[in-house]
């Protein structure tokens, strides 16, 4: 979530090299993001290739910026 708050969207492959996961255990963690509604997740075809983009939705973003303000406050 903290990498695509700041993009219009990531490839699959850019959140897998900068999270440092494997490919089963990042797909298994954004279907989850995107069942709760905080992630909007493409797949399509770039050079017959399959190409996955994820994007945050505003519902995401609501939840993502609870959870900095809660993590502020317990700090506090």
């Amino acid at each position: 979530m903290s990498l695509l708050i700041g993009l219009d969207e990531a490839e699959f492959t850019f959140l897998k090299e900068k999270t440092e996961s494997t490919a089963g255990n990042l797909s298994v963690q954004l279907d989850k993001l995107e069942k709760a509604g905080y992630i909007k997740i493409e797949k399509s075809f770039r050079d017959k290739r399959p190409l996955t983009t994820c994007s945050i939705t505003p519902m995401g973003v609501k939840a993502f910026e609870e959870y900095v303000e809660n993590l502020k406050n317990y700090i506090s």
